[in-house]
């Protein structure tokens, strides 16, 4: 989902342009949706397919859907090789909807984070040509193991990349794919909050407000037991290692870049 005002991810992600687009409640595989990554130096935003396409595929018509990429495989798996390389990109977003299954029964909750405002999913994109000279941008969106609450919900959850990495995760030409996987991990505990909501999100025709209200009625958002709290408290020791290895991640892709700087941009 992506319900920010354009400004205010424009704000968050320090592109130049100035996109106008509405909020969008229920974005659907193969849909249109907003990334932000590096061209020429700068960032650019620009709307792209959601579901990678590598460059080699012949036909697209009979090429599976690739709309997540599992972080512990992506610098693998030959879809994504080249794009964890050259071509990452952040996608804005203003939560994400996750399906908790009971016995057979899915339910969906909606994810968003508890102090608001937009966040930055880390995605992949790639440029796919077609034969009479046909074009498509697409994008992929990378996942992580989720824990905690959001893992009672379901075993996935999106890579969530923090401001302050955000140029770790772009700069291609300065950080090479094994250093930005370091950024594979769960959100922190806290950062976000769920809720169920009704079944109509299962409709990618629907596309409104209502689809992010709640179910039924939902405990506060600083409610919490005993067990959970005490969790939190782990976890949020475990995130301050991980901002700590983030900061000496920068350092290090920093002076490698001073002393070996590329002449190599990312790709367009």
């Amino acid at each position: 989902m992506v319900l920010s005002s354009p400004e205010a991810i424009r704000r968050l992600f320090g592109y130049p342009e100035q996109p106008n687009f509405p909020p969008r409640y229920n974005v659907a595989p193969t849909q249109p949706v907003p990334i932000v990554r590096i061209v020429e130096g700068q960032r650019q935003f620009a709307l792209v397919r959601w579901g990678l396409i590598p460059p080699w595929v012949k036909d697209p018509r009979k090429f599976a859907l690739l709309i997540n990429a599992r972080g512990e495989s992506v610098n693998d798996r030959a879809a994504f090789r080249y794009a964890m390389r050259r071509r990452r990109c952040l996608v804005p977003a203003d939560g994400f909807y996750a399906w908790k299954d009971e016995g057979g029964r899915k339910r969906p909750y909606c994810v968003r984070p508890r102090e608001g405002g937009p966040i930055a999913f880390a995605g992949l994109w790639e440029t796919w040509m077609g034969p009479n000279g046909e074009e498509m941008e697409t994008a992929i969106i990378i996942t992580t193991a989720a824990k905690g609450e959001l893992a009672r919900l379901h075993e996935r959850m999106p890579v969530i990349v923090p401001p302050d990495a955000f140029d770790l995760w772009l700069d291609c030409s300065k950080v090479d794919a094994m250093t930005a996987a370091a950024l594979f991990a769960p959100a922190p505990e806290g950062l976000l909050g769920a809720y169920e909501i009704s079944p109509a999100v299962n409709h990618t025709g629907n596309d409104g407000p209502n689809l992010i209200e709640p179910a039924a009625w939902q405990p506060p958002p600083g409610a919490a037991s005993r067990e959970q709290r005490r969790q939190r408290a782990g976890e949020a020791r475990e995130q301050e290692g991980r901002a700590a290895a983030v900061a000496v991640l920068t350092r290090f892709a920093g002076g490698r870049a001073r002393l070996a700087p590329s002449t190599t941009p990312c790709p367009d």
